[in-house]
């Protein structure tokens, strides 16, 4: 995969994710339970801080460094994920919404810099892309389909059709 591919399938998976949430109000998207306690707001804001990792570990990683390992330096991803929570859990929506906007344009503007040895092979540098980007947008995109299925019923098939 070239780096013009790669782009186009974060792009992609950028785009479901954005469509499974698309038409929501302010209050449905801050509505608990898509995915444990987490609302569609609390999931955007866990991808966008999953991004800002990204951003900060990348270039480590592309001159030869290496990101803490989570389990040591957080005691886990869950402990991280919880962390991050509770860190972000009093943003206003507006906020968290500029924040994805913000973040996810930068990753995408540093993945374009990145030289194409970086991306044209499964390096550690595209493993964490894919990790922090579309392997993790699917998979936070089939959680808010699957909620919207179940409170939704006539919106969640549409959007289980178009997505």
């Amino acid at each position: 995969m070239n780096k013009e591919q790669l782009l186009k399938r974060i792009d992609s998976a950028w785009e479901a994710l954005s469509e499974s949430y698309a038409g929501l109000s302010d209050a449905e998207l801050m509505e608990p339970g898509v995915t444990g306690a987490w609302s569609v707001r609390d999931l955007i804001a866990h991808v966008t801080w999953w991004e800002e990792e990204a951003l900060t570990y990348l270039p480590v990683i592309m001159v030869g460094g290496a990101p803490p390992r989570y389990s040591v330096a957080f005691g886990g991803i869950d402990a991280f994920n919880a962390r991050m929570t509770e860190q972000k859990k009093d943003l206003p929506l507006a906020v968290v919404l500029q924040q994805r906007d913000d973040v996810h344009r930068r990753l995408i503007a540093l993945i374009q810099s990145a030289p194409d040895e970086h991306l044209t092979a499964e390096t550690r540098f595209r493993r964490r892309v894919r990790l922090e980007t579309y392997g993790h947008y699917a998979k936070h995109a089939r959680a808010i389909r699957q909620w919207r299925q179940q409170r939704l019923p006539s919106q969640g098939s549409n959007e289980l059709r178009r997505g």
